[in-house]
């Protein structure tokens, strides 16, 4: 049942006669009243506040301290012979809500020790560093390069960090039959056109793991998405619903990016040193914490 909610009040005023009022303190509150107004918090309609609360439980679902993957990444476009690199990924979540990702390729030997170290704090900005073994150095990804591809696959930067609920406005659109799976359609629009190279995002939410099975990507002001990620097997690992295949398909171009996980442990208790530009340059540091 959609969550109900008083339609917002509305107020009507008329504004004092400037030309006949001769107390300026009357025009001065008069002034101040329409102000607050303004400043007044926005109701949410009964979808939005639906759809908020839809994307916090999404987002709070349970996900361990840290994770552990090792696993694949097949690229391929049609006519074309499929590309395998093998990775290792490391996620962690901090007390203070920094949420920190590295993930090292370790085959074959053209991509092998490439990394992307991500963090993302928990006011919602982000760091990004990718280390390129050929030139022996990271550099930092910058916020007008979040839209670039991440070593040529379908996964933009931007796919690649933690997106907190409210940097979106969220609406609640419909239920859904998929997969037969009766999923919760939710559509994220960003805030600011400046945080995201997307103009929205739909996705089909599982009701009881809260994990995304598709999600649909749109350019601003189109109509058609142009990318879409979809869920192609879902398990319960130590308690946890974890996604252990999944496809990123470009609709325009006809690519698509498969993540497929082998091993995947939770609660590891990696340190915090794995996550810090030294380790992301030094694959022998990182190498420690390897499954």
């Amino acid at each position: 049942m959609p969550l109900e909610l008083e339609e917002p009040p509305v107020f009507a005023f008329a504004a004092p006669d400037l030309s006949t009022c001769n107390k300026p303190r009357l025009l001065i509150l008069w002034l101040l009243f329409a102000v607050v107004l303004l400043l007044l918090p926005v109701t949410l309609s009964a979808d939005e506040a639906r759809g908020h609360d839809l994307a916090e439980r999404v987002y709070n679902r349970p996900d361990g301290d840290d994770v552990t993957t090792r696993g694949s990444m097949v690229l391929t476009e049609r006519g074309g012979s499929p590309r395998t690199r093998s990775l290792i990924i490391y996620r962690q979540e901090s007390g203070s809500g920094t949420v920190s990702t590295l993930i090292r390729f370790t085959d074959p030997p053209d991509i092998a020790d490439t990394g992307l170290l991500t963090l993302d704090r928990a006011a919602g900005d982000t760091e990004q560093w990718v280390y390129l073994p050929a030139l022996k150095r990271s550099r930092r990804i910058s916020a007008d390069r979040q839209g670039g591809r991440f070593v040529g696959s379908d996964f933009f930067y931007e796919d690649l960090r933690d997106r907190k609920v409210s940097m979106d406005r969220h609406t609640w659109l419909r239920s859904e039959n998929l997969q037969g799976v009766q999923t919760e359609v939710l559509e994220s629009i960003p805030v600011s056109a400046s945080n995201s190279v997307y103009g929205k995002r739909v996705s089909w939410i599982h009701p009881t793991a809260l994990v995304p099975l598709q999600i649909e990507y749109y350019e601003p002001g189109a109509s058609k998405p142009f990318k879409r990620l979809t869920v192609e097997r879902l398990e319960r690992i130590q308690g946890y619903w974890t996604v252990t295949s999944s496809v990123m398909t470009d609709l325009q171009q006809n690519h698509e990016t498969r993540l497929t996980n082998a091993v995947t442990r939770y609660d590891r208790g990696l340190p915090s040193s794995l996550f810090t530009k030294r380790a992301l340059e030094d694959p022998s540091l990182e190498a420690r914490s390897r499954p």
